[in-house]
């Protein structure tokens, strides 16, 4: 090497190390500096954290509270259809009375007869209340003759043609069919012009 080279590396090396030493020095005040930037990195972590906890519960609380609605809401249909149609069976049994004293009215009688008139009048009247009574409940007969054919509300015994009626139109009642409330008791058995 010659002199001149080495004058460079001569003063070369101070220059190294005085740049060491100044980074050890902002080294050493650096501790501070990045315990506070790295505070603040945590905050920032946190801040976020929380805002996304925060989202997540009010997430949860909507969805907990639509479902307590939604179960609030079936248990009060499930309570008014308890109420509703609570009287489903014993209307199904009291049909079978209607039925009873409709067929008692339709028999042929001498109806001149004070005794059996009287009798007749009675069944009628005895008729009239109960229909009344159960019609009070909700409780309502289907199937009359001229209607359309509905197969919810009635079942076809058989289909004829029938003058004087338009095809699906109801010819003949067998049996009548009642609701109650609107749901199907039992369907009126019918016959359908075809």
């Amino acid at each position: 090497m010659s002199e001149q080279e080495q004058k460079i590396n001569a003063t070369e090396e101070p220059i190294e190390e005085i740049q060491k030493e100044e980074v050890e020095q902002v080294q050493s005040d650096d501790p501070l500096e990045e315990a506070i930037a790295r505070v603040q990195e945590l905050e920032e972590q946190l801040k976020t954290q929380v805002e996304e906890t925060t989202k997540k519960e009010q997430d949860l609380l909507l969805r907990t509270r639509a479902e307590i609605d939604n179960i609030r809401r079936r248990t009060e249909q499930d309570v008014e259809k308890a109420h509703k149609f609570a009287l489903e069976k014993f209307s199904k049994d009291i049909l079978n009375t209607i039925d009873n004293l409709e067929r008692a009215l339709a028999t042929p009688a001498n109806k001149e007869d004070e005794s059996i008139k009287a009798l007749f009048d009675g069944v009628e009247l005895t008729l009239k209340e109960l229909i009344s009574t159960v019609g009070r409940f909700g409780v309502e007969a289907v199937g009359l003759v001229g209607e359309t054919f509905n197969p919810d509300l009635h079942q076809a015994i058989s289909m004829q043609p029938v003058e004087g009626f338009e095809s699906n139109q109801i010819t003949a009642v067998l049996q009548k069919g009642y609701t109650l409330n609107g749901r199907v008791i039992r369907p009126a058995m019918v016959m359908v012009a075809a």
